[in-house]
């Protein structure tokens, strides 16, 4: 599937960019232990809303809104088990919709954008967004990878199960577990892919803060190497790290993998868990952050996209730097 989506897509693909960063744009208030998922019960139409514009800037893959959406979250919500689950079924349906939305109108000319968007029918994945125990948690552990007691391999495993299922059976084109922080995540993903039988292509994604290691210290190339191993998995790569890093993880990520490399970085700024808001540092513009985006392509990079604080306007200059488009 990898193989023939990457030679339709011209070897290289591009990928959506932030969603939360996006949704805010449009008016929707993410402070909350829910994130963007608390948009799934009050504002779904806005998720499908970013999703269609993505579309229009170039991407050709969805990531659905379902990253820090788990059933955990919703029930402590008083949210019933059954409106818990088809709150993650949501997340994939919406996708599906804007995919459809857009496809409908690159068949009807009558139909382009009116802010000067290029409609372009394409191939176009559907990728169901796992985000890692520690966005669950809410305190920014996703970004160190400490999780205290909790972090063992069955705990995870068990806490991981029914989500991963439920998202496969509303049908996505890929399973993407996104800011996997520390080998242990790793290694449970890999077991639930191996026990769970979903016959559904994997992406692994994992983020660094010092160019070297994944965010909790541990070995990057060691957690690619894990993930590697998994015939399930089809590509694997880095998410949510600065801009500055990615050159360097590439490269380090060739070494251990001939599988598929993807990259979606982050702005460059830094979060703050607790005001749950982005604190302007080391960000880069997005003509700086599109600049490096050849550069990364020719390390081994093909799929490429952007991540928090990233916009269209982020994906519109990848697509152009990447395809002319």
């Amino acid at each position: 599937m990898m193989a023939e989506f990457l030679r339709a897509s011209g070897g290289a693909v591009v990928m959506d960019g932030g969603l939360a960063t996006e949704l805010e744009a449009h008016g929707a208030d993410l402070k909350d232990t829910l994130w963007s998922a608390k948009c799934l019960f009050t504002c779904p139409h806005l998720i499908k809303k970013v999703h269609l514009e993505y579309l229009e800037a170039g991407a050709s893959v969805l990531m659905t809104g379902s990253y820090q959406a788990t059933i955990q979250g919703f029930l402590s919500r008083g949210f019933s088990q059954d409106e818990s689950e088809s709150f993650l079924k949501l997340s994939v349906e919406l996708a599906c919709e804007a995919r459809d939305t857009y496809l409908g109108k690159c068949s009807n000319s009558s139909d382009e954008p009116k802010d000067g968007a290029r409609l372009r029918e394409r191939p176009i994945l559907i990728a169901a967004s796992i985000g890692s125990y520690g966005a669950y948690l809410a305190d920014g552990s996703e970004y160190s990878g400490d999780y205290g007691k909790e972090g063992n391999l069955e705990y995870l495993k068990n806490f991981h199960r029914r989500r991963l299922q439920v998202l496969a059976e509303a049908g996505p084109d890929i399973l993407v577990f996104e800011t996997i922080p520390n080998k242990i995540e790793t290694q449970a993903y890999v077991e639930l892919l191996e026990e769970c039988n979903l016959h559904i292509p994997a992406w692994f994604a994992f983020p660094s803060k010092d160019g070297i290691n994944v965010v909790s210290g541990d070995s990057l190339t060691e957690c690619v190497f894990i993930a590697d191993s998994c015939k399930e998995v089809g590509a694997v790569g880095i998410n949510c790290t600065p801009p500055r890093f990615i050159h360097a993880l590439v490269l380090s990520i060739r070494k251990v993998t001939n599988k598929p490399i993807l990259i979606y970085p982050n702005s460059g700024e830094s979060y703050d868990p607790v005001r749950k808001e982005w604190v302007a540092c080391s960000g880069v513009s997005n003509e700086d952050f599109v600049s490096y985006v050849r550069k990364w392509h020719e390390a081994g990079a093909s799929l490429i996209g952007g991540c928090c604080r990233t916009s269209p306007d982020t994906i519109r200059g990848i697509s152009k730097a990447l395809h002319g488009l």
